[in-house]
């Protein structure tokens, strides 16, 4: 609304301007040789400029001029007559009748040839306060091919004209030059049209020197670190562009839920789980993210991801009470597995078969084997591996019994052991007597030693199996 004002105020002193040129309208080359009223019109135009210019009181002044225009006029007079109505016309509203006087006082050759680019120049701001863009800007380019030099205010309208239009490229050119002309003068919409412009053009480079002095000037505005970021993701950076949205997050200019997980996703991305959940953690419990099953599973699954067990179990066990089901009771034992604590691993195991909702229960049941076997209780161990049904249990009791084989054995190894040792000094102590030589004290118990060690090793279990010795 402000600008449709000023347009209007400054094309009625473009009116004013060319009114007062008329009496040169014959020595300035036009096609009226005119240059007063005659006595019948001079009192009667002067009465209608006086109630449309200082009195405001257009009414009566176009009474005046519909007089007037019944009357026999001069050239002179016609033009004077069109002007002051395209004047009324302007300040009235009628935008498109006051386009038509003024064009048809240029066909009439009412208008100097000197005036004709300003009257081009006032065309083309009744069309803008019409937001007729194409005709505005149609009149523009004929106000400077007749002549029409533009200050700092023009190019910024030839700017904005042409940006309007999509023609980029005239629009970057007009606006760089006011930006030229406004040197360290800093002007708002100069600098947020450039960006548009930049953006729309792909002028990366260009874009980021300007986004860059906005931030400069406006740290806390939202909209042009938006743009960076943006113009890093166009790029296909996106490292730097998780770097200006993390400075963004620790200015506090991020808010949404949806803005701080793209900060959490981001951190997951570069390999920085822990930094993610310390994020995701912090907010949740400032309120700005639903604390949710699904969030704690993402907290969760950050911190085991960073090898951060002992904060990963806590988040796990919430997520679990706050309604997580068998599943989540599923995960909390897993991890309680993964850090040792065998006991808590089966209670939160047990609790997931009672909750129900778990994909596989044969797997938490050699959890539960697994949990009870490194507890030392290998009878309920092997009970659980018996009740998981699948491969895995299966694997660990074949696994036990071999280990329990191999026990057995070397209890057997050690009694069969030392029965072959007796024998071989039986053998000696018999060798040394045929030969008639002294024998050792040893001999003289050898027999019995024999006899009792062949009975323990028949008494023996786990050598029920052996080979006799």
């Amino acid at each position: 609304m402000r600008l449709k004002v000023f347009l209007k105020g400054a094309v009625a002193a473009g009116m004013l301007g060319l009114m007062s040129a008329g009496t040169a309208l014959a020595q300035a080359g036009g096609s009226c040789t005119e240059t007063q009223f005659s006595s019948k019109t001079g009192q009667l135009y002067l009465e209608a400029e006086q109630a449309a210019i200082t009195n405001k009181d257009y009414d009566t002044a176009i009474a005046k001029l519909n007089q007037l225009r019944g009357m026999e006029l001069n050239c002179y007079e016609e033009s004077a007559i069109i002007r002051i109505s395209a004047y009324i016309k302007i300040e009235k509203g009628d935008r498109q009748g006051a386009i038509k006087d003024l064009l048809d006082a240029i066909a009439k050759g009412y208008i100097p040839p000197a005036d004709i680019p300003q009257t081009y120049y006032n065309i083309a701001q009744i069309y803008l306060q019409l937001e007729d863009i194409k005709s505005s800007l149609d009149y523009m380019q004929k106000w400077q091919a007749a002549g029409g030099k533009a200050d700092r205010q023009q190019k910024w309208q030839l700017a904005v004209l042409y940006q309007r239009v999509d023609n980029f490229k005239e629009a970057i050119r007009y606006a760089e030059e006011v930006r030229r002309e406004d040197g360290a003068k800093f002007d708002q919409p100069l600098y947020d049209l450039l960006v548009f412009l930049y953006n729309e053009t792909g002028d990366e480079a260009k874009l980021a020197a300007v986004l860059e002095t906005l931030v400069e000037r406006n740290p806390t505005e939202r909209k042009y670190w938006d743009a960076i970021a943006g113009n890093y993701f166009n790029g296909n950076e996106q490292r730097k562009a998780f770097e200006v949205q993390k400075a963004m997050y620790l200015a506090g200019l991020l808010k949404t839920e949806d803005e701080i997980m793209r900060i959490v996703n981001f951190y997951n991305q570069f390999n920085a789980p822990y930094y993610a959940a310390k994020v995701l953690e912090k907010e949740m419990n400032a309120g700005r993210i639903k604390k949710t099953t699904e969030k704690m599973s993402l907290l969760a699954d950050f911190y085991q991801v960073a090898r951060e067990h002992d904060k990963a179990i806590p988040v796990i066990r919430q997520a679990a009470e706050m309604g997580g089901g068998g599943a989540m009771y599923e995960r909390l034992g897993a991890s309680y597995s993964e850090i040792q604590k065998w006991k808590e691993t089966e209670d939160a195991l047990q609790q997931a078969l009672k909750m129900g909702g778990v994909k596989d229960r044969g797997t938490i049941w050699v959890r539960i084997g697994q949990s009870r076997f490194e507890r030392g209780d290998r009878a309920g161990a092997k009970e659980a591996f018996r009740q998981a049904g699948n491969q895995g249990g299966r694997g660990w009791l074949e696994f036990m019994q071999s280990e329990e084989d191999t026990k057995d054995a070397l209890v057997c190894f050690e009694v069969q052991s030392a029965v072959l040792n007796m024998v071989n000094e039986d053998k000696i102590c018999k060798k040394l007597a045929g030969l008639g030589d002294a024998q050792p004290e040893g001999c003289k118990t050898v027999g019995d030693r024999l006899k009792a060690g062949r009975a323990k090793f028949e008494a023996t279990p786990q050598c029920r199996n052996a080979q006799p010795v």
